[in-house]
């Protein structure tokens, strides 16, 4: 099948300096992201058109959906469990305390309900300090891979299978693991040219296609399970960050930006950086799982 997208529009004017984790709620009918470094949540109601913004104390780099108003926050050094109407905290997990400049970057939650997320150096230095975690229903925390750069992703084409990103080796990889979350199998998936930009955020469709976000490079482009490009959305932002499918079909892609990293002349050409934007398509994406808290 021949994809299909309409023009991307904006849908939230906005100068995020690192807009981030969109997450599609359909039990709100709402698309929510962040702006990591200006330590923000935004929410929007694409019923009603309602705005929220919510600022949080730390860099936040994704929120997942546990019920009603109750959200994990993925935080500099901490994940973080909250009712986000009356700021009460019900549970706090600190990630890496003894890694300072480290913090909590992209995260999703896998078809069980369970939270995947990497950590990065927050100064983004040639170290790699990062690592993937899962957190499962129970708030158990598991490490299941070390050595990042800067990790993205993840996507998932099942509970085992997934793709997870180190952008600044410009690398996706295809990850394999057991029930116990051991790693079977790790392969290079992807590698990007200079020309691409970095792949950032990602999501998969019902057809198991990889949607990646270009940062750097201005587009989103879609890659079937063969590693096969198969097609390519150009978005009036140069810095494209995450992607998520929602709408009540779930055929609409919500798209963050970026203004971090732009010189000035990169702003005149693409005053809309850092901006939230929509496209409708032919093709649906998986529907995104809470994130399942059994306690």
């Amino acid at each position: 099948m021949l994809i299909k997208n309409s023009k991307p529009i904006c849908v939230w004017k906005n100068s995020s300096l690192l807009g981030e984790g969109t997450l599609w709620m359909p039990s709100l009918n709402s698309i929510l992201f962040v702006d990591i470094k200006k330590k923000k949540i935004f929410i929007l109601n694409i019923k009603t058109k309602k705005k929220k913004i919510f600022k949080v104390n730390k860099e936040i780099g994704f929120v997942s959906h546990i019920k009603k108003n109750i959200f994990i926050l993925g935080l500099k050094s901490e994940l973080r469990i909250i009712n986000l109407i009356n700021k009460k905290v019900l549970h706090s997990i600190k990630i890496e305390p003894n890694k300072k400049n480290n913090r909590l970057n992209d995260g999703k939650t896998d078809p069980k309900g369970r939270l995947w997320f990497g950590t990065m150096d927050n100064l983004e230095r040639k170290k790699m300090f990062g690592s993937l975690y899962c957190l499962n229903n129970k708030l158990k925390l598991n490490k299941v891979d070390s050595k990042y750069y800067i990790t993205n992703g993840p996507a998932f084409l099942n509970k085992n299978n997934f793709y997870h990103t180190d952008t600044k080796k410009k690398i996706i990889y295809k990850i394999r693991t057991n029930n116990k979350l051991k790693i079977l199998k790790k392969n290079v998936f992807l590698k990007f040219s200079k020309a691409d930009g970095f792949p950032d955020g990602m999501t998969t469709d019902v057809k198991n296609n990889l949607w990646v976000c270009h940062y750097a490079g201005g587009c989103i482009s879609v890659y079937n399970s063969k590693g096969k490009k198969i097609h390519k959305i150009n978005l009036p932002a140069k810095n494209i960050t995450n992607c998520t499918f929602g709408g009540p079909k779930n055929n609409e892609l919500y798209i963050s930006t970026a203004r971090k990293d732009l010189k000035a002349k990169d702003i005149k050409k693409y005053p809309l950086s850092g901006s939230l934007f929509k496209t409708r398509l032919n093709v649906k994406g998986k529907k995104t799982q809470p994130f399942k808290l059994s306690l």
